[in-house]
């Protein structure tokens, strides 16, 4: 159970930013995911605390979940913390092991998360960059293999975003080694993910038939996640509404709406909500289709220039559907170009060019 869950008070109140976050992680020995599910945050809002280290202070009521996790401590976690705040950080590093520091590593993996959701790509391949280069895969090794997949995993991440998904150096190559990493440690979760992520670029390639019967395939997948599985049913809706069955992409869609709903995944909740806008515009219904673009804008949770982009273009090209609104869509369509433009989303560039293409010819 998430601490946000839990009507305990914390005893004692304590200064939060996020070096002390950080702290009390490694007191608790726990990793950036399984802390935040401990917390009940996002795991990238974890990251983004500890990225930023002194200079970020956590709400008013975040810092009251972390006062009520440090009063929950086990009492040998709470002397870890305090030890660990007497000490300045270059003078309390993990011992190497094997010739590498896997504290730093991982610490460094942190950042890269943090530097995806501000769609930082330069920064994030740099922090890679310098493990990935510096590692040599040793099947003995299972903790730096572990890190090694996670490393060649968010570089597959960093592609993906800037639109690299096939040939040489791309998403799809680096995900395939990250696989191949995973399935020889034998972690069937994580090799189900990647997985996934590889039917994610199928439909970025246009390959939508197969993308949603692989989509399909993966939604009873018993190693993947109950949220995971969600993501790959609303996905085969994606998938369907770019082929144009959109009554069929909205069967699945509004289902995973409701899951997302009863999980309490905010993000995934809207982002649903956008997908079904677009499938209702693609069947003609713009009333509809208005209505669920508001939601998604409504209770929009990750505004990343990402999301950002995502979310306007889905709205800009409700909008270039109705001549009467069809002045806002462009407006907002160029703004989503300038934004792309800014921080390398290749995909979402040519996803914009189409629509403005289309939007023309029927002009």
């Amino acid at each position: 159970m998430a601490i946000g869950d839990d009507n305990q008070v914390a005893a004692t109140a304590h200064h939060w930013s996020g070096r002390e976050a950080r702290l009390l992680r490694h007191a608790l020995r726990l990793s950036v995911r399984a802390f935040a599910g401990y917390l009940g945050v996002a795991a990238r809002t974890v990251a983004k605390w500890e990225s930023g280290g002194i200079s970020t202070v956590p709400r008013p009521d975040t810092q009251a979940i972390l006062d009520t996790a440090l009063a929950r401590a086990e009492p040998e976690a709470r002397r870890r913390f305090d030890l660990l705040l007497q000490q300045p950080d270059e003078e309390n590093p993990a011992p190497p092991v094997s010739g590498y520091d896997y504290e730093a590593w991982a610490d460094d993996l942190d950042r890269v998360m943090a530097c995806l959701g501000r769609q930082e790509f330069p920064l994030a391949r740099t922090l890679l960059d310098r493990w990935l280069r510096r590692y040599r895969p040793n099947s003995n090794d299972t903790r730096g293999m572990y890190l090694y997949g996670r490393s060649l995993r968010l570089l597959g991440e960093v592609q993906q975003d800037q639109g690299v998904i096939l040939g040489p150096a791309s998403a799809e190559q680096t995900y395939r080694k990250a696989l191949r990493v995973f399935t020889e440690l034998g972690t069937p979760r994580r090799v189900a993910q990647i997985e996934l992520k590889l039917v994610v670029l199928e439909e970025m390639a246009g390959r939508l038939e197969t993308a949603a019967r692989h989509y399909e395939s993966l939604t009873a997948d018993e190693r993947l996640s109950e949220h995971d599985r969600t993501r790959a049913r609303l996905w085969i809706g994606t998938a369907l509404s770019k082929r144009g069955l959109n009554e069929s992409a909205t069967r699945h869609i509004v289902p995973a709406i409701h899951d997302f709903e009863s999980m309490e995944e905010p993000e995934d909740w809207s982002i649903a909500h956008q997908k079904l806008a677009l499938a209702h515009r693609g069947a003609g219904d713009l009333t509809a289709a208005s209505q669920a673009i508001d939601v998604a804008l409504q209770h929009r949770v990750n505004d990343t220039p990402l999301q950002k982009v995502r979310l306007d273009t889905a709205h800009a090209h409700i909008l270039l559907s109705d001549r009467a609104t069809a002045g806002n869509g462009l407006t907002i369509l160029d703004r989503c170009a300038r934004i792309s433009t800014r921080f390398g989303l290749l995909h979402q560039l040519q996803s914009i060019d189409g629509i403005r293409r289309a939007f023309e010819r029927q002009a």
